[in-house]
């Protein structure tokens, strides 16, 4: 048996003994760690409860043991425990948004009241607008009767 390297290396043969001897080491590990794995099956269960706690710390966490304050741990709590008649702690966006409808349903009925800046302002052009279709009506009135007067005079 050989063994290929890289390109332009040389090529590398083993000798059959040193193949022999590890063929033996590789049995003997064999025959000896299936007396090992039974004598030690004891040991693991003690072991395995160890292992699982090294388990559930992931990637750095199990290097380093941290303390901090800010950090809150979740507790998982039964479906017993859970009061549900209690009142249920708003988030921020919501709180947010509550009081974003509140505000505008006051302005709204400032609005309709005519107390704000906006509803003064539309009063104002309102009444300017009345007051130039008002004008307009008479003056067509006044057209209106000028021309049924013409007419009565050009008929007689």
């Amino acid at each position: 048996i050989f063994f290929l390297g890289h390109k332009g290396r040389g090529k590398q043969f083993s000798n059959p003994e040193e193949i022999d001897r590890q063929m033996r080491a590789q049995r003997e590990m064999e025959a000896n760690g299936g007396a090992e794995k039974e004598s030690s099956s004891e040991d693991s269960e003690e072991e395995s409860s160890s292992d699982e706690e090294t388990k559930k710390k992931s990637g750095v966490e199990g290097l380093i043991e941290i303390e901090n304050p800010n950090r809150v741990a979740q507790k998982a709590k039964k479906v017993t425990e859970i009061d549900v008649s209690a009142p249920r702690e708003l988030s921020r966006r919501e709180r947010e948004e509550i009081e974003k409808q509140k505000a505008k349903e006051r302005y709204m009925k400032l609005h309709l009241e005519g107390k704000t800046e906006q509803a003064r302002a539309d009063l104002a052009r309102l009444a300017i607008i009345r007051k130039q279709r008002e004008e307009a009506a008479k003056k067509r009135e006044e057209l209106r009767k000028e021309k049924e007067a013409e007419e009565a005079k050009a008929k007689r």
